[in-house]
């Protein structure tokens, strides 16, 4: 009477198998017909065969460690720590750009001593800059909008060469 229904077969924990996934831990140490008896697989003698006994990444038996035999490269500049660059986006709505404004509207930290204005992105309001660098699709873009950059910082060297460039010309 129960050939024709189909019998439903449920998973539940204890039905799984977990042959495979758990490697059972050897057994060191438990005599000659183990394989594993006597020094239980740690050789004779020495630090590494005793309880505790590890040596540190890196250590060379005493020997001048290879991290400490190459040279040392790089180092960080203290001349420019207290420098920060703005985008031009975030000046948008200010008519006087210098540091004291940055620092009101905290788009620069307290100690910050140099800045710089970068990116090309249009600005629709007039923009006074004082004092701080700019890069020139920065200025191109202020001027375009119809600002002023007063005392300016930045690009005096190509401004420079383009002068004496011109002079040896003559």
């Amino acid at each position: 009477m129960n050939d024709n229904k189909e019998t439903k077969i449920s998973m539940a924990l204890n039905s799984i198998s977990n042959e495979g996934t758990v490697k059972n831990k050897k057994r060191v140490g438990r005599g000659i017909g183990s394989g594993s008896g006597k020094t239980a697989g740690r050789g004779h003698k020495g630090q590494k065969s005793r309880s505790g006994g590890n040596i540190r990444q890196g250590f060379e038996g005493g020997q001048m460690p290879l991290q400490m035999r190459l040279p040392k490269f790089g180092f960080s500049s203290r001349v420019n720590n207290n420098f920060k660059e703005i985008n031009i986006k975030n000046i948008k709505g200010m008519k006087l750009v210098n540091l004291e404004t940055l620092k009101e509207k905290k788009l620069i930290s307290k100690s910050v001593k140099k800045a710089k204005i970068f990116g090309n992105s249009e600005i629709e309001t007039k923009v006074t800059v004082e004092g701080i660098a700019l890069t020139n699709g920065a200025r191109v873009s202020i001027e375009n909008a119809g600002g002023k950059i007063i005392n300016d910082k930045g690009n005096k060297k190509v401004t420079e060469n383009k002068d004496n460039s011109e002079e040896s010309a003559k």
